[in-house]
C-alpha cells in the first residue's frame, strides 16, 4: 500500500511545509497543521470496495495516512470499534435511532489510542525517539503505550487529581510521569519547557500535525460501518476537540475520494458545566474561545479550559448546523449508570454526557426524535472507578 500524504498546510493561515521533516505549529501564525494528501491520484486507485479485504484496525484506510513506510506503523489493534444501536437507552431519553460508537474497546481503553497510534508512528518515521505530552489522562497512557510498544522514552505531565488508572498505566508502561498541581493547561506549560530542557518532541493535542489523522479514522469508521450512509446527528464529548476535527476532515476528504456524497452530519459538541469555553464561544459566536477560568468537573477528558483548535472546532459546529451544550457532572454520573443498566455498556464520564446531551438536544426540539444520532464513548468507564 502507498500513503498519498504529499505536504502540511496550516489551516489558519495556508502556509504550505513539508512533511518530510518534524514540525508542531505553524512557524508563522501560531496555529494547526495538518497532513495534506493528493487525493486525486488516491481516487483512481483507491476504492471503497478494497476495504473489504483488509485488517479490522484503522490502518486500513493506510492510502489517506501520513505513513510512508508501512514498517514504521506502531500498532496495538486500534480502531474499526462497533456501533451499537442502543433501543432501550433511545426509548428511554425519547429517541428513536440511538448509535453508541465505543472506543472503549480500543487498546488502552480510549479513543486516545488513535491518535498516538499516528502520532507515534510518525515520530518514529521521523527519528524521534524522545516524547512528551501533556495529558488530563487517558492520552497519557496511549501515548506510554505505543512509545513502549516503539522502543520510546515517554515523558508526561499530568494534573494530580487525574484518575488514578491514567497515573498507573502510564507508570506500568515505562512512562516518566510528573504530576502537576493544576489542570492539563498547567501542564502543558511545564511539557512544551522540559521538551526545550530534555531535548522531547512535543505532541500536545493539535500541536503537532499526526494525532487528528488518527482521530479521523473514526470518521472514515462510521461511513463504511453505516454502508457509507452518515447519521444525521454526530454527539461528541470536547476537551481538545481533535475527534470533532479529524471527522470533519475525514468527511472531507471521503467526498473527493468519491465514497460518500455532500451530506454532512451536525456536530454537537458537549462539555461539562464546569468547563465549557467551546460552548460559550459558540453562544457569543466568537471565532476563538476564551481560556476557562476554575475548571472543574468529574469528566477529566474535558476538562481542558482552552483548546489550540478552537476555531476549527467552532466552524465544524457552524457549518454542519450543530452546536455546542452543556451538561452537570450529576446528569453523566446518572446517566452512565442508566446506559449500564439499560444496554450493558460501562461508558466513561464523557460518553455518558453526548446521552445527556442528546436527551436535552430531543427536548428542546433541537434534534428530532427520528433523526439517526450516533453518540461517541471516548473510553471505558473501568478507567474511572475512583471517580464513580
Amino acid at each position: 500500500m502507498k500513503s498519498f500524504l504529499t505536504h502540511l498546510e496550516c489551516t489558519y493561515c495556508g502556509k504550505l511545509f513539508s512533511s518530510e521533516e518534524p514540525h508542531r505549529l505553524c512557524d508563522d501564525c501560531g496555529k494547526v497543521l495538518y497532513p495534506r494528501y493528493d487525493i486525486s491520484s488516491a481516487r483512481k486507485s483507491l476504492k471503497k470496495e478494497d476495504l473489504l479485504y483488509r485488517s479490522s484496525n484503522m490502518w486500513r484506510y493506510f492510502e489517506m495516512m501520513p505513513i510512508i513506510n508501512e514498517s514504521n506503523v506502531v500498532t496495538l489493534g486500534e480502531g474499526f470499534t462497533p456501533i451499537f444501536k442502543t433501543g432501550r437507552l433511545g426509548e428511554k431519553i425519547g429517541a428513536d435511532h440511538v448509535l453508541v460508537k465505543d472506543e472503549g474497546i480500543n487498546p488502552t481503553a480510549s479513543f486516545k489510542a488513535r491518535g498516538l497510534s499516528a502520532a507515534v508512528s510518525k515520530a518514529k518515521e521521523l527519528g524521534i525517539m524522545r516524547l512528551s505530552m501533556p495529558s488530563a489522562g487517558n492520552a497519557a497512557g496511549a501515548m506510554t503505550s505505543y512509545a513502549a510498544r516503539a522502543g520510546m522514552e515517554a515523558y508526561v505531565y499530568m494534573p494530580k487529581d487525574a484518575p488514578e488508572a491514567n497515573k498507573k498505566e502510564v507508570l506500568i508502561t515505562g512512562g516518566n510521569l510528573t504530576l502537576v498541581d493544576g489542570l492539563i493547561s498547567d501542564a502543558g506549560v511545564i511539557s512544551r519547557q522540559k521538551a526545550s530542557e530534555l531535548d522531547l518532541f512535543d505532541i500536545s493535542t493539535l500541536q503537532e500535525p499526526y494525532r487528528v489523522e488518527g482521530k479521523k479514522t473514526m470518521g472514515y469508521e462510521i461511513a463504511e460501518q453505516l454502508d457509507w450512509q452518515l447519521p444525521e446527528v454526530i454527539v461528541y464529548p470536547t476537551g481538545g476537540g481533535t475527534g470533532i476535527v479529524g471527522m470533519w476532515k475525514a468527511f472531507q476528504e471521503m467526498e473527493e475520494l468519491g465514497w460518500i456524497d455532500s451530506f454532512r452530519p451536525r456536530m454537537f459538541a458537549v462539555q461539562s458545566e464546569g468547563c465549557a469555553p467551546i460552548a460559550r464561544a459558540f453562544d457569543g459566536g466568537d471565532e476563538f474561545a476564551e481560556p476557562w477560568q476554575d475548571a472543574s468537573t468529574i469528566a477529566a477528558g474535558i476538562r481542558v479550559p482552552s483548546a489550540i483548535g478552537d476555531y476549527l472546532i467552532l466552524d465544524a459546529l457552524r457549518t454542519s448546523g450543530g452546536g455546542a451544550i452543556t451538561v452537570s457532572d450529576n446528569e453523566i454520573l446518572n446517566m452512565m449508570e442508566l446506559v449500564a443498566s439499560l444496554e450493558g455498556l460501562f461508558i466513561c464520564p464523557e460518553g455518558a454526557a453526548t446521552a445527556v446531551a442528546l436527551e436535552k438536544l430531543v427536548a428542546e426540539g433541537t434534534v428530532s426524535k427520528g433523526e439517526r444520532a450516533l453518540l461517541l464513548n471516548t473510553g471505558s468507564g473501568l478507567k474511572y472507578l475512583d471517580v464513580i
